[in-house]
């Protein structure tokens, strides 16, 4: 099927979709003001060692010194003992390290000196001499066959191990080499660089989002990647005639008036993929629900009637949205358990039939996926691997009126949440009188339905009451003002 990738540049993000006949598949966004820095290699001074807790304060340049424990201290595996880290580091030692965890809130990057560089098929690791294969190949006579390959490919005076990665499974020799020259290649110049340098330094960053889709996006069926900038067209020219020369005739800039995502419907997708309900072609739809724990999905057959009878329009929905709960998995980037409530079937042909449509449409999907099968409760569990933030996190926050809930507290709710709140100061402090502020549709409900229940409460407790309509306040918000 083929492919096609575009690249939308601004200076404040990068976001790239990736099409298949006409219909946006994957949505990919990179702000440039929150670019994590895992990966990135840095040559740094040691600041302070600290022997109690057997770690190292490192300055590599940013905002606060990061963290090394002796843990994450690499050393060659023959000459490797329980040193303690002050036997190992002196203060103000160079040392060249890796983050491995991005800085979050007070706490600093968190660091080890045991570098891997990773490239499309493979993972470069400069200071081991194994090949390791992924865990997810897990035919052994498969991973024999790409030891093999890599063992042939490498040779033997040269230094470093590989692990060889998922999507390598079926990557030919061609493509194998073209990955360990890159990565060579690129280990050389943050070795260069480590030598003319003083701390702290920046060795090496990861790519930026448009390299990543040259070296990680491409495939057989991508056509072209049309990219829509001018300078980022030339930089990503100039990257691929050094890294992936062989990606060099897909890129295309596009100079067009309209914008190239408007021009391709991706904007309007975009907007489908944060909404929590996606309308199906038969006239059935989905309600895609993301919580902390889980996403849910449920599959409704709404106005749509099947020709022959009922079962056949559960099966006729179920069918549709197998597919496209798959699409939407990719294009929202919805990872960790998954629950699926697929429109009850009696028929076990169907249930099979359903199933074996939706691991179909799963297998164009790159993330790690394991799928169970139908539960007594005609549910299907299945997780995906959560490789960044879903598109949903990336793009919104949660509702500042609601909480994040979905929902808010009805008018007559607040107005008895008020009247109770009310009684509470009464007994309390003792004013002149009370006001009540609060959003339009509660105050319109005391001065209408529930006036005779203010007046009570006023005689109650011997005090005026006063209304202040704000339209400025959220339906939940209200504030009580003794004057």
């Amino acid at each position: 099927m083929s492919e096609e990738i575009l690249i939308n540049f601004t200076p404040q993000e990068t976001r790239v979709a990736v099409m298949q006949q006409g219909v946006v598949q994957e949505l990919h966004i990179e702000r440039t003001s929150s670019r994590g820095l895992v990966g990135n290699v840095y040559l740094g001074r040691i600041c302070r060692i600290l022997p109690g807790m057997q770690s190292a304060f490192v300055d590599v340049g940013l905002d606060r010194t990061a963290f090394l424990h002796v843990a994450d201290i690499w050393q060659p595996r023959e000459t490797a003992t329980d040193r303690p880290i002050e036997k190992i580091l002196a203060e103000g030692q160079s040392i060249v390290v890796q983050v491995v965890k991005d800085p979050i809130g007070t706490k600093g990057a968190r660091l080890s000196t045991q570098i891997s560089i990773a490239g499309r098929m493979l993972v470069y690791l400069p200071q081991e001499k194994h090949i390791g294969i992924s865990q997810r190949i897990e035919s052994e006579a498969e991973r024999e066959v790409l030891r093999e390959k890599i063992t042939r490919l490498v040779p033997e005076d040269e230094k470093g191990g590989f692990i060889v990665r998922t999507m390598a499974e079926n990557a030919s020799d061609e493509e194998f080499a073209t990955d360990i020259a890159y990565l060579r290649k690129t280990w050389a110049d943050i070795r260069d660089k480590a030598r003319t340098s003083g701390p702290p330094t920046v060795l090496y960053q990861e790519l930026s989002l448009g390299q990543r889709v040259l070296r990680d996006f491409v495939n057989p069926d991508t056509a072209r990647i049309v990219i829509d900038s001018r300078e980022n067209f030339q930089k990503l020219n100039a990257f691929a005639d050094e890294y992936t020369p062989a990606v060099l005739p897909l890129l295309d800039h596009y100079t067009g008036q309209r914008p190239l995502f408007d021009l391709h419907g991706v904007e309007e997708e975009i907007q489908k993929a944060l909404a929590r309900r996606v309308d199906l072609k038969s006239g059935g739809y989905l309600i895609i629900d993301q919580t902390e724990a889980m996403t849910t999905i449920d599959v409704n057959t709404g106005g749509f009637v099947g020709v022959r009878n009922f079962d056949d329009t559960i099966f006729k929905t179920n069918l549709e949205a197998a597919v496209t709960i798959a699409r939407q998995l990719r294009l929202r980037n919805l990872g960790g358990i998954i629950i699926v409530d697929f429109i009850d079937m009696e028929n076990e042909e169907h249930k099979k039939a359903v199933l074996d449509e939706f691991n179909k449409a799963l297998a164009r999907d790159h993330t790690r996926l394991t799928v169970n099968g139908f539960t007594a409760l005609g549910l299907v569990e299945m997780t995906r691997k959560r490789t960044r933030e879903s598109l949903a996190h990336v793009l919104c926050m949660p509702c500042p009126t609601c909480g994040g809930r979905g929902e808010v507290k009805t008018a007559r709710t607040v107005a008895y949440e008020i009247l109770r709140e009310l009684l509470r100061e009464a007994r309390q402090f003792n004013a002149r009188e009370y006001r009540i502020l609060a959003g339009p549709a509660v105050v319109d409900l005391f001065l209408d339905e529930e006036s005779q229940a203010l007046a009570m409460l006023s005689d109650f407790i011997g005090k005026a009451v006063s209304l202040q309509s704000e339209p400025s306040y959220s339906p939940e918000q209200y504030d009580i003002v003794l004057m």
